[in-house]
Parts: C-alpha cells; sequence; structure tokens
C-alpha cells in the first residue's frame, strides 16, 4: 500500500531523514515510534504530500506521490497532533468544508459526514461549536475528517495525547476498529498503547530505521534474553543440579531462604515458555515442587531503549535501504528538491499544524495550518 524508498530530507544542512526505505502493507494498525528528534513527523509529512523531499520517492497505491500527487492524496487521510479544526464551526459545518474540499458533493457528502459522525460516535455533539468539545470530541472530529473521502490509508499522530484515561480507551478502540478496514499508521510516545494497538512496529532513530517487525519478533529478535522467576521447596545444591540438567539455561543466581529456594533464571535466545516447561518437570521428576513461578518478558518499552540508546542505526540490516540510495552528498545543495514537485495537498485539508520533530530552521515548504481561533481565514 505504502513504499517509501530511499527518503532523504535536509533542513538546510540538518539532516532529518536519512536513506529511509520501508514498505507497509494493506490493513492492519502499524506503530510508528522513535525518540523526540528522530524524523517521524517530518516523514508522516511528507508520506502525506504536506511536505516535499529532498531525495527518494514515495509510492501509495501504485501512485508516485510526487509524480501524480493528487491521486497519491485521495488515498490518504491524515489527523496531525495539534487537529486542524475550525473552532467557530460545528462539527457538521466543518466536515462538509473539508468534504467538499476532498471533492464530495450532493448526496455522496451527506452519506459520508452521516457514516463518519457514526464511525467516531460523535452524533451528541454534532451541532454543538467545536470550541465548546472536550479535548476527546475535538480528537474524534480530527479523525472525522480524516476518514471523509474514505481513504485506503489514515495517519494519526500523537491521536491520545492530552486524553483522559477513558478518552484514551476509546480512541484506542476506535483505532482498533478503523484497522479492520483501512490501513492505520500509529505515532505515539505511549509504548503500552502502540504494543496495545499494533500489529507491526517500525521504529526510527537519526532518521534512520532501526527496526520493523511484529512486537514479537522484536523481542526474539533483539533482546537476547528473557528472565523466569521461581521457587523451588528445595535446597540450594539440589536447585542448582536440577538447573545443571535443564537446557536453554544461559544463567542463574540463587537465594537459599529457610526450606526454599528462590532462583532467576536468564533463558538466552531460547523460547521463555519453552524453558519454563523444562523447568517445571525437571523438578516434577525429583518430586521438588515449585511454589511459584514467573515469566518476565521484554516490553516494547525495553526493546525501544535498547535499540534507541544502544543500537548503531548505521549497522547491517538497520536500514532497509539498499546500498547506492539516492540520499543528498554533503556537499551537495542541502536544500535543494531533488526535482521533487513542492507543492501542497490539492485535495487535503488536514494538515499539519507544526513540524515537531523538525530543526527550528526548516524552510518554508510547508503550508500553514487553518487558523483555529476564526473561519475567516479559511484557505
Amino acid at each position: 500500500m505504502i513504499k517509501v524508498e530511499h527518503l532523504t530530507k535536509y533542513y538546510g544542512s540538518v539532516l532529518a531523514v536519512d536513506d529511509l526505505s520501508f514498505e507497509i502493507g494493506e490493513g492492519h494498525v502499524y506503530g510508528f515510534l522513535g525518540p523526540n528528534g528522530a524524523g517521524k513527523t517530518t516523514t508522516m509529512n511528507i508520506m502525506t504530500g504536506c511536505l516535499s523531499a529532498t531525495g527518494g520517492h514515495v509510492t501509495v497505491g501504485g501512485y508516485d506521490l510526487f509524480e501524480h500527487p493528487n491521486e497519491a492524496k485521495r488515498l490518504i487521510g491524515y489527523l496531525p497532533e495539534q487537529p486542524p479544526l475550525y473552532m467557530n464551526e460545528t462539527p457538521v459545518e466543518y466536515l462538509r468544508f473539508v468534504g467538499e474540499a476532498k471533492g464530495l458533493r450532493g448526496q455522496a457528502l451527506a452519506q459520508q459526514i452521516e457514516e463518519v459522525i457514526d464511525k467516531v460516535k460523535i452524533q451528541p455533539v454534532r451541532d454543538r461549536r467545536i470550541a465548546a468539545l472536550s479535548k476527546g470530541y475535538k480528537q474524534r472530529v480530527g479523525i472525522a475528517q480524516a476518514l471523509l473521502g474514505n481513504p485506503k490509508v489514515i495517519i494519526l499522530d500523537e491521536p491520545t495525547v492530552g486524553l483522559d484515561p477513558i478518552q484514551i480507551i476509546e480512541i484506542r478502540a476506535l483505532i482498533s476498529q478503523l484497522g479492520q478496514s483501512h490501513t492505520v499508521i500509529l505515532s505515539s510516545h505511549i509504548l503500552p498503547e502502540v504494543q496495545a494497538i499494533c500489529e507491526k512496529i517500525l521504529i526510527i532513530n537519526h532518521g534512520k530505521l532501526i527496526a520493523f517487525d511484529a512486537p514479537d519478533k522484536l523481542e526474539q529478535s533483539l533482546l537476547s534474553t528473557s528472565e523466569i522467576h521461581f521457587t523451588a521447596d528445595a535446597p540450594e545444591k539440589e536447585v542448582a543440579s536440577i538447573l545443571a540438567g535443564v537446557g536453554d539455561v544461559a544463567e542463574y543466581t540463587l537465594s537459599p531462604k529457610q526450606d526454599f529456594t528462590a532462583a532467576q533464571v536468564k533463558t538466552g535466545g531460547a523460547d521463555i515458555y519453552t524453558v519454563s516447561r523444562k523447568l517445571f518437570f525437571a523438578f516434577a521428576r525429583k518430586n521438588r515442587p515449585l511454589l511459584e513461578i514467573t515469566l518476565k518478558k521484554a516490553s516494547l518499552e525495553d526493546i525501544f531503549l535498547e535499540l534507541t540508546e544502544h543500537g548503531d542505526p548505521a549497522a547491517p540490516g538497520g536500514n532497509s535501504a539498499a546500498p547506492g540510495g539516492n540520499s543528498a552528498a554533503p556537499g551537495s545543495d542541502p536544500a535543494a528538491p531533488d526535482g521533487k514537485p513542492d507543492d501542497p495537498p490539492a485535495l487535503q485539508v488536514d494538515l499539519p499544524s507544526e513540524l515537531d520533530d523538525a530543526p527550528p530552521a526548516a524552510p518554508d515548504d510547508a503550508p500553514a495550518p487553518p487558523s483555529q481561533e476564526s473561519e475567516e481565514n479559511r484557505p
């Protein structure tokens, strides 16, 4: 559905996106992670046609975003971190304006407005001024405008930031529902949220792709050890003897406590459930019960920290881009758009309000967001 090839973006002499390549299939929910300044928002703005690239290609549904921007943008709905809402309008009035900007007219427009209002559950506030809505409802209106035009790809930048716990649960459920009929790309700093919602995760650092896989596969391939904590009704020497006969135990620590022994076992690269099963039967054969056992698996936070703090983004396999990409050379003109059009989105009004991970000296090639104070400043 989306193919990014050797994408590069310079802000003056600062390299924000460095020869980035990845491919996203149709359907499902994808997480897009990275520390502040990693290039996430810049990449999403380029993918949605809101920002030009210095080099590389983005293909959406078979259309090159730079050569056929209108066709590609029809397939994308975008919610930036700050929803581009007109505060003096009602959700129905705002959605009508956005739908007309996307080329919808007449009965088709009215039908889609009703469909997205029902999908994001804003019926109770459909006729209230947006300025009077809670932040949760404003986020829902922002998602509704992204759904107009029935795009195949929905890109959401920090959709739950600033929401209360109940609103967060509701938005997460909505995103999971959208993943059944759309390709959803979710950027968030809330790692448990990404782990709960997303089926695959992209992690970038310093503008490079350093990981792209399902959360459980990332855990297995990137973190070398998991831990099993247990307490056995056996003396320390006997526990050590039993562990010596169990395969896939990389190392262990024993703590004798009166008539039983507590142990921490590191499994190396073996499957943690396989090792725990071996431990259970090994102690059972010796007629020594395990009083408790706990599996300590790596969380997405552990994976993220290992990759972004200790991982080498330039290591082989860290970026899926093939050698010989079209990144701008350090000695070339970094601000040159490499022949790519620098047009603002023609059929989208859901534009980003800011490039939160771009350096301050950004060029003037990102379109300004609509005013949130008065509808007189409509584009």
